[in-house]
């Protein structure tokens, strides 16, 4: 019994891929957690509200938002930021700005991004709010919009300070809100860049993140450390539809840091699956429109619909209810106009927003008046002076 027992490890233990998590994937971590990221799904906690110190996973708010300012214009990838004496003098990891010194908003995401960079931090920080002051009091703005309940900013960076704290819980969270900005991932998946290459002072940069390079499926988040925190992690990684979050906090050695997320992401990905019920944009309704400049809009999904589940468990078959709201005109892109509920069997899995392709503008008074008193004259004058020209060219063709 105990060579067969034996073979069987062997067996087990020269099968590729397969690693099997224990009661504990994090055991020197002071805080850990494994989400899902389309459901929210928590698949793996350890003192997930435990309030510490976090390190430069504080940039991840900072980067949500830098990259808002983006999408609502206030910043360009292309503009040029002046470092401050405050933001070069800043200390801690740096990508070296000097006072004075020019770079343009995409090389600063970099630099934050892969190299961790304090001082690129805060110059965009400065450029946003105006101080960085002003910036860590819109940090904990933005926290308290997610609902995070352990979380408080003192700076953008996440030097050590009293008073400046998080959890795995809420770093999981903030992580899923950047996760919506997709530009994120194409800083957070590169391993190596270079700043100032038109320069004599070209800058190599390696991603602190290793696991974007040795981790199947990983691209992103981020990484920090201080004395305070210790080690911490925020990893991302997707794989056949499936994206989890892996956040580790409190780790005295980077190493092992880097191994326990890696053990954190192989238990989310050997157990549970993700089966796609319907794709974001999908067309879920087409709404007929009154008095509008089109007669038709198409109604999408903003969004996947996902269901989490073992991988031991099998597919299932999905109902769904459809609601449309009143459509009150003029429409915008991207409105929420209704939404899609499914259901396994009774059982009510969620529901989800509904939105409009386009935008759709109501036809004005004039042209309203003309279809309705003009239209009809308009086609029976259409359709007399056809008679006409076929009278005209039957007496043509008479003549000739």
């Amino acid at each position: 019994m105990k060579k067969v027992v034996a073979f069987i490890l062997i067996l087990v233990l020269l099968i590729p891929g397969v690693t099997f998590a224990e009661d504990d994937p994090t055991p020197n971590a002071g805080s850990s957690i494994l989400m899902e990221v389309s459901t929210k799904t928590i698949l793996y906690e350890k003192n997930k509200d435990s309030q510490v110190a976090v390190a430069s996973l504080t940039k991840m708010m900072a980067q949500i938002l830098i990259l808002e300012a983006i999408e609502s214009g206030n910043l360009t990838w292309d503009e040029q930021v002046k470092a401050s004496s405050n933001a070069a003098g800043y200390g801690g990891t740096q990508i070296y700005l000097q006072p004075g010194e020019t770079m343009s908003v995409r090389d600063l995401m970099k630099g934050i991004t892969m190299a961790s960079a304090n001082d690129a931090t805060v110059v965009l920080a400065e450029r946003i709010a105006g101080s960085e002051e002003a910036f860590v009091k819109m940090m904990n703005e933005k926290a308290q919009k997610l609902g995070l309940k352990n979380t408080n900013f003192m700076n953008p960076t996440g030097l050590d300070e009293d008073n400046h704290y998080s959890s795995a819980y809420d770093m999981a969270l903030i992580a899923i809100e950047l996760l919506k900005h997709d530009e994120i991932l194409e800083f957070s998946s590169v391993y190596e860049d270079y700043l100032r290459t038109d320069t004599p002072n070209k800058f190599w940069l390696v991603n602190t993140n290793k696991l974007v390079r040795f981790y199947d499926g990983a691209d992103g988040l981020k990484t920090g450390f201080t004395d305070n925190a210790g080690y911490t992690m925020a990893v991302t990684a997707k794989r056949n539809d499936m994206r989890l979050i892996a956040i580790v906090l409190g780790e005295a050695v980077s190493k092992v840091r880097n191994q326990e997320t890696t053990s954190l992401l192989d238990y989310g990905f050997n157990l549970y699956k993700v089966q796609v019920i319907k794709k974001q944009g999908d067309v879920i309704k087409t709404v007929d429109l009154n008095k509008a400049t089109k007669n038709k809009v198409d109604v999408v999904l903003d969004r996947d619909i996902t269901v989490l589940s073992k991988k031991s468990d099998t597919e299932k078959s999905y109902t769904e209810k459809i609601t449309i709201d009143e459509v009150k005109l003029p429409l915008k892109k991207n409105q929420v106009i209704g939404n899609i509920a499914i259901y396994d069997g009774t059982n009510k899995i969620g529901s989800y927003p509904l939105i409009v392709k386009e935008d759709v503008k109501k036809k004005n008074i004039f042209k309203l008046f003309f279809e309705r008193y003009c239209g009809r004259k308009l086609s029976i004058l259409d359709n007399i002076s056809k008679i006409l020209r076929r009278i005209i060219l039957g007496i043509f063709c008479l003549l000739f």
